[in-house]
This record gives structure tokens, sequence and C-alpha cells, in this order.
């Protein structure tokens, strides 16, 4: 049998360029500038989606539309991409080989929140959040409900585990174990991987991946969206960080945004975008606050586990246009795609523990 994946490998995706760059040229990794215009908008998301996402969020920012327009516009565009096997429509499913969707959205104007959890069939669960959030009192809603709530507003259901997603999805049952009865009979299951019709081939993609947008606008509003197709092949009713406000994202209008991606167990522990806010409260930039919720999260695990560094990635921005992102050790470069008044670029952070 193949070598186990293990759950804390995240396979970040590629850094392309997509068709924006004929709008706005080449594209610049900036390692030190931390902005200060507005309007602003970020993606944890550093690939050619998030590119799009951040074209689709600025044109509206750009007209003096409002930053949750424009965070839930720029999350559609994520949510929809069939390549993306972390959120939305082709994300990795549970451990049934069902997709269950997982979203929240913040609005700092108005002090209000929606999000839902375990959602299946509906492709943009921030805009199901969205609904929530304000015709509605309340700020959560789950499952099967959850589906049913978004029906009722005009959602569409459609199948959203892709071909892609359902073959790594297949891959990593046959591979889970040698003592069930997934995989070749046992009189091949010794064969080499180059006899493919006894093997799926291709190697199993096991990660907790997410997106996060958030944006302050032109009248200096503040909103955020995280969203996520959760921990790939997880128990069935999993809820992870994305969408628990304060976990996976928290908005104050007089301070920022901030949001997680990561392993949302960690995350939900240490309720860390509620904790990057208030250390942007009391004066630290979007990255050092950043870096001190995962110096925060180590310090908890070293009482248990000295050696143990959990896997998560920040991302945060504050009222007067500065951002940040930081993540612990063995996920290589830490990035973000940014868009003010400059264009777009793409934001390099830190990496601790390295």
């Amino acid at each position: 049998m193949a070598k186990p994946i293990s759950r804390r490998k995240f396979f970040n995706s590629g850094f392309g360029l997509g068709a924006g760059a004929l709008l706005f040229g080449a594209d610049p990794l900036i390692r030190t500038r931390q902005g200060g215009k507005l309007p602003l908008i970020i993606t944890s998301h550093s690939n050619e989606t998030g590119r799009a996402a951040m074209e689709a969020g600025w044109k509206l920012l750009e007209s003096g539309g409002t930053a949750l327009d424009a965070v839930e516009a720029a999350a559609n565009i994520i949510e929809v991409d069939p390549e993306d096997t972390s959120v939305g429509y082709g994300g990795l499913p549970n451990e049934a080989g069902v997709v269950q969707l997982d979203s929240s959205i913040m609005d700092g104007k108005t002090y209000n929140a929606g999000a839902v959890a375990c959602l299946e069939n509906i492709k943009t669960p921030c805009s199901v959040a969205r609904i929530v959030m304000e015709r509605t009192d309340h700020v959560l809603l789950v499952g099967r409900e959850a589906l049913e709530f978004a029906k009722k507003w005009g959602f569409r259901e459609e199948d959203l585990l892709t071909e892609k997603a359902r073959k790594i999805w297949l891959r990593w049952r046959e591979r889970l174990s040698d003592r069930d009865d997934w995989g070749p009979p046992e009189h091949l299951a010794d064969l080499p991987q180059s006899q493919a019709h006894y093997h799926l081939p291709g190697d199993v993609e096991h990660h907790y991946g997410t997106t996060n947008v958030l944006a302050v606008d032109g009248n200096g509003d503040v909103s955020g969206i995280t969203t996520t197709s959760g921990l790939s092949f997880k128990i069935p009713g999993r809820v992870g960080d994305s969408p628990i406000i304060g976990a996976g994202l928290y908005v104050d209008n007089e301070v920022g945004a901030a949001g997680a991606t990561g392993r949302g167990e960690d995350v939900i522990k240490s309720c860390a975008s509620y904790y990057i806010i208030m250390r942007m409260k009391d004066g630290r930039t979007p990255q050092q606050a950043c870096e001190d919720a995962l110096k925060m999260i180590v310090e908890k695990y070293k009482k248990v586990n000295p050696n143990f560094f959990p896997g998560e990635k920040f991302v945060a921005i504050n009222k007067q246009g500065a951002f940040g992102c930081a993540s612990m050790k063995g996920r290589g470069p830490v990035r973000m795609s940014v868009m003010n008044a400059d264009g777009y670029f793409r934001y390099e952070g830190s990496v601790l523990f390295s």
C-alpha cells in the first residue's frame, strides 16, 4: 500500500498568472510594503483564481461600492472554481464522499454576522451566510436545515463533487488501509504502481485549505468572509473554524479584520481571529498581530508537546489600509493577494519557527 499522507500536510495552490495580467501588467511580489491606501481588498489565495477574485472585488470598491459587496463578489469567484479543491465547488469531500461546506461573513458597519456549516449542494455558501446575516436574527445555520433555508431563498442545488475531487477521494479511500476491501485484490495488491489498471494513479491530496477575503471600502467600513470545504476526508458533520465568528473570521469596524486558514480545531480553541483584532487594537500592525497569534498557539501546545507546530495561516488588515500574513513552519512561502490603488500584487508574509 502507499505510504499514508499526513493530515498535517498542506498543498498550496500554484501561483499562476491569469488573464488579469493583461489588465495590470506583471505580477509583482512585495515582501516589505504593508500598505496604507484605501480602498483595500485582500485574499489568502495567491493563485490565478485569487487574482481574478481581487479584480472582481476591486471593480466594486473602485466604483464606490461597499466592502460587504466586494468581499462576497470576490469570494464567489473562488467558491465556483472547479480546480480549487479546498473551497466550494470542487472541494474535497468528507470520508463518505460528500462535499460539506462552511462559511461565515461579518459586516463591521452593522456589527452583524452570518454563517452556515455542513452545507451541501450549494456552490456559494458565503452568499447563503449573508442571507442568514441580513434576513434572520440568527448567526449560524447548519446541515439539512441550512440547505432548506438556502433553497427557500432561491439557491439551486448542484452536485459539488467534481470528477477531479472524486478521483482524489477514491485514491485516498483505496490507500487508507491494507486491511479493508478497497483497492486491488490481495494477489494483485503488491504489483508496481506502473500497472495502473490495478491502482488509481496519482498522489493523494489531503489538506485543510480555506480562503479569506477581507476589505475596507472608501467610507472606511470593513467586511470579511471565510469560506471552505473544510478538512478533506473529515468525519461527516465535522465543523471547523471557518463558520465560527471569532475563530475563522472576525471584523471590528474600528480596528480591521482577520481570518484564518489551517487546522480549524487549533483556531477554534485559540479564538485566533478575535485575538488578532485585539492585538491590532492594542497597537500592533496586522503583520505583527498575525505573528502574535501563531506564537500564542505554540505557547499553549508547548506545555503538552514542545515539538508540535500546527499548520495555521493568518491574514489581517486594518482601517488604515495596512495588511499582513503569517504561517507556521513547514508550509513554505506564505503569500496573499492584495489590491488597492497601486493595482494587484502578491504580498509575502512571514513563516515562524522555520
